[in-house]
């Protein structure tokens, strides 16, 4: 089975420092929702793994989350693209839960329910948690420069990280 494993905020959709707490808030990075449907065309399942404390700070609720998750799934597939699954952490940091990235716990749920070795996996993201969360199920970290990530690519990242401009430039590499 091919897969593959985005982070949602800053790889798919603009991020925000106050949260996407809408589905009115949630706009796609031009070429994302492309490069989905071209990983979809070469026989990829897609699964997004994303932190989402704010529903467990508060600043809304799952209903809404679902909601913002639905206006995702739509406008993949409007793009010819699919979305698998999308696994979700939605404690805080002070949760010291062990599904919130950079822990593993999250990808390692998706190796389960998908009945997959993540070794090798690519594993796109923004983050330094998102690239930490990969390495340490021996999943190929990519960094994209989207969202967070032309600052993070300052800091020490895993060996091995692949970096590309944004999830288009890295589909091209996947999706040949």
């Amino acid at each position: 089975m091919k897969l593959v494993i985005l982070d949602r905020d800053g790889v798919i959709n603009y991020d925000s420092d106050a949260y996407i707490r809408s589905p009115a808030e949630w706009r796609p990075i031009p070429g994302s929702l492309e490069a989905i449907a071209k990983l979809t065309q070469a026989g990829f399942h897609v699964v997004v793994a994303t932190n989402q404390s704010g529903v467990g700070r508060g600043l809304f609720e799952m209903a809404t989350l679902n909601a913002i998750h639905d206006k995702l799934h739509r406008a993949v597939g409007q793009a010819g693209g699919r979305i698998d699954a999308v696994f979700y952490c939605p404690h805080t940091q002070e949760a010291n839960c062990h599904c919130r990235k950079p822990r593993p716990g999250l990808l390692e749920e998706i190796g389960r329910r998908f009945n997959v070795s993540l070794k090798g996996v690519p594993c796109i993201g923004d983050a330094l948690r998102d690239l930490e969360a990969a390495s340490a199920v021996e999943a190929q970290p990519i960094l994209v420069l989207t969202g967070k990530g032309k600052k993070t690519q300052e800091e020490r990242l895993p060996p091995g990280t692949l970096v590309y401009a944004d999830l288009g430039e890295a589909v091209k590499s996947l999706a040949q």
